[in-house]
């Protein structure tokens, strides 16, 4: 891999993105000038991406105004030094087709497209959907491939025609399937983004041009640093980062849902002063919290 591969996608989206939670006050209402902390403390740390209302950022129960505002507001905050591409996927072509239109009047530089959820489309159906979105608007788009949550994977196939959209640009991976992907990467002009901490070294091994991670919330620094030695193939360095962060990647990936766990470990860095979520999400536990604090203290990720 070289730092010339896949110029376009990394122009539109960046390297190192990290999908960012959607704070909220005591009372559940949704926290601007803590989103604009959180925004600010990942570009400082080494974000040049950042996407808003995934899965992470509790899209499901966040109002389309409410993601209005918060695309206003990070885009604002930060938007002259990261990329900010808005999650606009919904099993529901004709509202997804509102909110990345919406994305474009509040300022967004790309669109997040998850695979239609629930309704498990078929082939065409999935080419069809995609499409009508990237026709939508002129913001460059990345799928994102998540068949545990939605049901329903791509398929190479239908990526390899996507491909052949000139908005459709790169692909969030979340299907562990590197075989499949390598194959995508070989055949097609897609690039592609680990969606997956716990597979990150892996996918960039394989030639990935960056990451969109969960974990980066706390270790977005040394993943670009990770990022950045993959591309130049020094991968005894890539690897040396990766494994000093397993310990992270185990206790926000593994002991309870990203999402809370998450929103716990910025309160443990001081950037939240909230760990709420909406239901059906509950906050994390004190016994949680606990053990994501040991798991971030092992890894080096806690303020002295």
């Amino acid at each position: 891999m070289t730092s010339t591969d896949h110029a376009e996608a990394v122009d539109a989206f960046g390297r190192m993105l990290t999908a960012m939670v959607t704070p909220f006050d005591g009372d559940g209402a949704l926290d601007l000038d803590a989103a604009i902390r959180v925004a600010t403390h990942l570009v400082d740390g080494g974000c040049d991406g950042l996407v808003l209302s995934g899965t992470t950022g509790e899209s499901p129960t966040t109002s389309d105004e409410e993601k209005r505002q918060l695309i206003e507001a990070v885009v604002a905050a930060v938007g002259d030094r990261a990329r900010i591409v808005a999650g606009v996927g919904t099993n529901d072509t004709g509202h997804t087709v509102e909110l990345a239109e919406q994305a474009v009047t509040a300022g967004a530089h790309g669109l997040l497209v998850v695979t239609p959820y629930y309704s498990k489309p078929p082939p065409a159906s999935l080419l069809a959907h995609f499409c009508a979105v990237a026709d939508a608007t002129e913001l460059p788009v990345m799928l994102y491939d998540i068949p545990g949550r939605t049901g329903t994977r791509i398929g190479t196939e239908v990526l390899n025609e996507l491909a052949q959209h000139s908005r459709i640009l790169a692909v969030k991976d979340a299907t562990g399937d590197l075989s499949s992907g390598s194959w995508v990467m070989r055949e097609s002009s897609l690039a592609y983004y680990s969606g997956d901490d716990a597979l990150n070294l892996a996918w960039l091994a394989h030639g990935a041009v960056g990451l969109v991670s969960v974990v980066g919330h706390v270790a977005a620094g040394p993943y670009a640093d990770m990022v950045a030695a993959a591309v130049k193939g020094d991968l005894t360095t890539a690897r040396e980062i990766h494994d000093r962060l397993l310990p992270a990647v185990r206790g926000v990936m593994t002991r309870t849902q990203g999402a809370i766990a998450v929103k716990a470990a910025l309160q443990l860095v001081g950037v939240l002063a909230h760990r709420a979520l909406r239901l059906p999400l509950l906050a994390a536990t004190d016994d949680e919290v606990a053990a994501l604090r040991a798991d971030l203290d092992v890894a080096g990720l806690l303020p002295d």
